[in-house]
């Protein structure tokens, strides 16, 4: 995700009923590659050792089961959000006259991202420590109209009694150096398997439309050219986030007003006569 969160050295229009993609290389299959070359590596690893063929085999068998477990665990723990995100839309959908959550799509790294990201963070790229250090393998986005709703969410999932939350990043308060905003959060969630119970983190980030649409084109460009916009673009980016944080402002403002003079006509229809 653009802007994803990870643990620090020391710790679209989509539906929600099945994990869509997000524009940043990582699908909700993942990538056959990566895991291919994670095995390949094991592999070779045996080979050098001098181990028996058979025992590569057996061991090579091994590194691609563990894989498939480690990713299936990521994606039960987007599906346990999904499902309560999915509730929370519709008791507002049924009981309220506001739907704070307007769109909701979520992705899964795939290997490949997951170990680049390893060396990045040089930290050692086996599963213990991936799973303890990456903490955005995991990742849900909602969009949501007004900067208020984001945080009315972001605040509804927190006091749900198994999510756990361990980070709390706001970029909507306090924007990025170059002009993202959003609100983010690093959960952490039950599993409930056959034989075990997993602890899973998943990102969750909250934003408005505007910066979602805004976090978009950026992420294209800086896509395009390799993190390295040329100063013009950087900014006009920077231009266009202080607009869509002013839009984000007038359309609160112009929520509130709406509100209030509903609030007013209802008082003057139980006024008596």
């Amino acid at each position: 995700m653009p802007g994803s969160t990870a643990a620090p050295p020391s710790p679209r229009h989509a539906q929600p009923a099945a994990a869509a993609a997000v524009p940043d290389g990582d699908a909700p299959g993942g990538s056959a590659h990566g895991v291919a070359e994670v095995v390949r590596r094991r592999a070779a690893a045996l080979v050098t050792e001098d181990v028996d063929p058979g025992r590569v085999v057996d061991r090579v068998r091994d590194a691609q089961r563990d894989m498939a477990r480690f990713r299936m665990v990521y994606e039960f723990g987007i599906e346990e959000m999904l499902t309560k995100i999915r509730i929370l839309r519709s008791e507002f959908r049924q009981t309220h006259d506001h739907n704070p959550i307007e769109h909701v799509t979520s992705r899964l790294k795939s290997m490949d991202s997951i170990l680049d990201k390893t060396m990045r963070y040089g930290c050692t790229s086996d599963l213990p420590t991936v799973r303890e250090r990456i903490r955005d393998i995991a990742g849900i986005r909602i969009t949501c109209s007004f900067e208020s709703d984001a945080y009315w969410v972001a605040d509804m999932l927190s006091r749900q009694p198994d999510v756990e939350v361990v980070q709390r990043k706001d970029y909507i308060a306090a924007p990025k150096a170059n002009g993202y905003r959003s609100l983010h959060l690093i959960v952490r969630i039950p599993v409930f398997l056959s034989d075990r119970t997993e602890h899973v983190f998943v990102e969750v980030q909250i934003r408005t439309i505007a910066m979602d649409f805004w976090a978009s084109v950026e992420h294209k460009l800086s896509y395009k050219y390799r993190d390295a916009l040329p100063p013009h673009l950087r900014d006009e980016l920077l231009d266009a986030a202080a607009t869509a944080a002013e839009l984000d402002a007038r359309m609160g403002r112009l929520r509130d007003e709406v509100r209030d003079l509903g609030t007013e006509g209802a008082a003057d229809r139980d006024a008596p006569l």
